[in-house]
């Protein structure tokens, strides 16, 4: 069934890997897939090109349809295979708006750590200003503010199961840990992480990159 299905990838990329746990999460496995280097720059080579002229991953294809946006990628399959393996979507209307409203205030999370983690790789040398980290730096704490309260009263970020919500959120999460987050300063979101990265889904498509390396240090002092 997945077989008309091709995945181009990078290790470590939350939205690569949105994609991957929803394809777990559906049963879709046995879809084409190829894993690639962006230290080497391959997603900008040519066969990625074909299917995203913006040269990112991930870039994904079900049979003609072309669905370069992780998040579209993940309703599509939502959608499409709403009867096959895990319900994303749940029936409860004010789980379901909790649950959009999380997936589209994601990217406040994933740019606010991006331009901390990526400053000095972003910004050339004789830009970079102290004053413009330390901006950066308190607009993630705020933002992480925002998220560790939202998990105070639940496991999961729309309410009582896994749904889009998580897949769209937790590899940020992960993605921050990953880079020095503090769990002892979030305990919310450790616990959220340390609790969902057991789960099958995400366990099975856990970055091959993080396995074997170090994690960083960029966000210890957040």
């Amino acid at each position: 069934m997945a077989s008309d299905m091709t995945l181009l990838w990078g290790s470590g990329s939350p939205p690569c890997w949105r994609v991957m746990i929803v394809l777990e999460e559906k049963g879709l496995q046995g879809y084409n897939q190829k894993l690639l280097s962006f230290e080497k720059g391959e997603h900008k080579s040519e066969c990625v090109m074909k299917m995203n002229p913006r040269g990112q991953l991930p870039a994904f294809k079900i049979k003609d349809y072309v669905l370069n946006e992780s998040c579209a990628a993940c309703f599509f399959l939502e959608c499409q295979y709403q009867c096959q393996g895990s319900k994303l979507t749940p029936e409860c209307p004010a789980e379901k708006a909790r649950m959009l409203q999380r997936i589209f205030e994601a990217n406040n999370l994933g740019q606010k750590m991006g331009d901390v983690i990526y400053y000095n790789w972003k910004v050339p040398e004789d830009e970079r200003h102290d004053s413009a980290v330390k901006r950066n730096k308190d607009a993630l704490r705020e933002e992480l503010k925002l998220w560790e309260n939202y998990l105070q009263k639940g496991n999961f970020m729309a309410g009582k199961s896994f749904t889009l919500a998580d897949v769209v959120v937790f590899p940020l999460v992960a993605y921050g840990f990953r880079n020095g987050l503090c769990q002892e300063r979030y305990s919310n979101l450790a616990r959220y992480y340390n609790e969902l990265k057991a789960r099958p889904s995400i366990k099975t498509t856990w970055p091959p990159t993080w396995i074997d390396t170090c994690p960083g240090e960029t966000l210890k002092d957040i």
